[in-house]
């Protein structure tokens, strides 16, 4: 038995186990992870996006000190409440030595950067951003996970089956060999990596939900100096583009000056991802263009399409698949002769050269090749023939479950939180979820 049990140990659970042991150090609270401890898990397969911290233990550590980016909790909560939040949040980041660093674009540069932006057809999302470093990220983990230690118990290795609720009432949670914990409370964190997980949950339990849009498209990776003007700035600098052709969404995403591109398992696919450290550098910069595929019926399985195209790359390139953009505009794919010619070296050297066409949608890579186009305008060399594309960069969030502004679902007892809410996509929003789920259990004790 418990008082409460958190599903996941990503930013959004390991905030909330923080936000009810500081608030109520008198609860019982178990987080249950199927992943491994942080000190046994390494840079590959599964242990990237499982287990202590979640994806964020060995993402770049961005904290988007925004109330725009990074999420949809301003869709729940007053706009000035978020923001408190988010300044909570960070002070916490700093106690367990984030750098002091805020990386901004002062009003008169945004506004010239905007100007130039929109004349190429972009929109600029001006950001304040910290930037922890990979290194850093996982020392803050670990350091967390040390003072929790013996506050909170910890299940690794650990699946959770389903969520068990009689007659409107949460009533815990069913393991995979079968055991039942019995808790008033569950706040369910699975993650990004938990999404198709909390998709079932939901239909099971007859949740109200809504299909979110899945994020396809592919990691750039060009030389930093190119982009160097915005990323001294900004560190990473957000555009926005509405294409010509097909009035997509399309926006950049995650970019890392001078650091490297990385590959990212999610179950039996392998996707692409990027991340900077703060004391060692590369010679590029790297950085998503994503576009939101959004499905209306008959179809309702976004996170299954997203997952057939990045099987097919797999199957493809047996892995990740990387191609100039010389060759793709030109219609071949690249061979290793002709990467080892590119003026870009590639950070991720066991990426197999070859041709995105065959697995990407023409509807997207269209769109990707209008934004680069865009983006040439505003950082010149972005759309040079070296340029290389990385395929595919997948975001997978969950169906976007009805929540009350305290993150509660209509079953009592029962809260969402975090990128498995489908209602986060960054560290800094994802740790808020958790907070105030935190808060809403112990005021409904009280």
């Amino acid at each position: 038995m418990a008082d409460v049990i958190i599903i996941g140990a990503g930013p959004a659970g390991i905030f909330a186990g923080m936000e009810l042991i500081k608030n109520a150090p008198e609860l019982d609270v178990v987080i249950v992870e199927q992943g491994r401890d942080i000190y046994e898990r390494g840079r590959s397969g599964d242990d990237i996006l499982l287990g202590w911290g979640g994806a964020g233990a060995f993402s770049d550590g961005k904290l988007t000190l925004s109330t725009e980016i990074g999420g949809d909790l301003g869709s729940l909560i007053p706009d000035e409440t978020l923001a408190g939040l988010i300044d909570a949040v960070d002070k916490v980041y700093l106690s367990y030595a984030a750098p002091d660093n805020i990386f901004e674009v002062d009003p008169d540069e945004a506004s010239r950067i905007s100007a130039k932006a929109r004349l190429a057809g972009l929109v600029y999302v001006p950001t304040r951003i910290r930037h922890i470093g990979t290194e850093n990220c996982y020392n803050i983990l670990k350091d967390i996970r040390d003072d929790l230690d013996s506050k909170i118990r910890i299940m690794f290795n650990t699946r959770v089956e389903e969520i068990v609720v009689n007659e409107a009432r949460v009533k815990g949670v069913r393991l995979g060999d079968g055991e039942v914990i019995d808790a008033p409370f569950v706040v369910a964190a699975p993650g990004r990596a938990g999404s198709a997980w909390m998709a079932r949950q939901a239909l099971n339990l007859g949740l109200d939900t809504r299909p979110s849009p899945v994020d396809l498209g592919v990691r750039v990776e060009l030389p930093a100096v190119i982009m160097e003007t915005l990323t001294s700035k900004a560190y990473e600098t957000k555009f926005i583009h509405y294409s010509k052709t097909f009035d997509d969404r399309v926006r950049t995403f995650c970019m890392n000056p001078y650091g490297e591109v990385v590959k990212e398992t999610i179950g039996d696919i392998i996707t692409v991802n990027g991340h900077s450290w703060a004391d060692k550098r590369t010679d590029n910069t790297n950085f998503a263009i994503l576009v939101s595929a959004d499905f209306t019926e008959p179809f309702d399985d976004p996170i299954g399409y997203g997952k057939v195209i990045a099987s097919m790359a797999n199957m493809l390139g047996k892995g990740v698949i990387v191609q100039r953009l010389g060759d793709l505009l030109s219609g071949r794919r690249t061979t290793p002769s002709r990467l080892e010619r590119s003026m870009t070296k590639p950070t991720l050297e066991d990426a197999a050269p070859g041709d995105l066409s065959y697995c990407i949608p023409y509807r997207i890579l269209t769109d990707i090749e209008e934004m680069l186009v865009c983006l040439d305008e505003v950082s010149p060399g972005v759309n040079s023939p070296h340029t290389l594309l990385y395929g595919v960069e997948v975001k997978f969030y969950s169906n976007r479950i009805g929540l009350n502004k305290d993150l509660s679902t209509k079953i009592d007892g029962l809260y969402v939180i975090g990128d498995g809410a489908g209602i986060t996509r960054g560290l800094i929003q994802s740790s808020c979820s958790g907070v105030i789920a935190a808060r809403a259990i112990v005021e409904s004790r009280a």
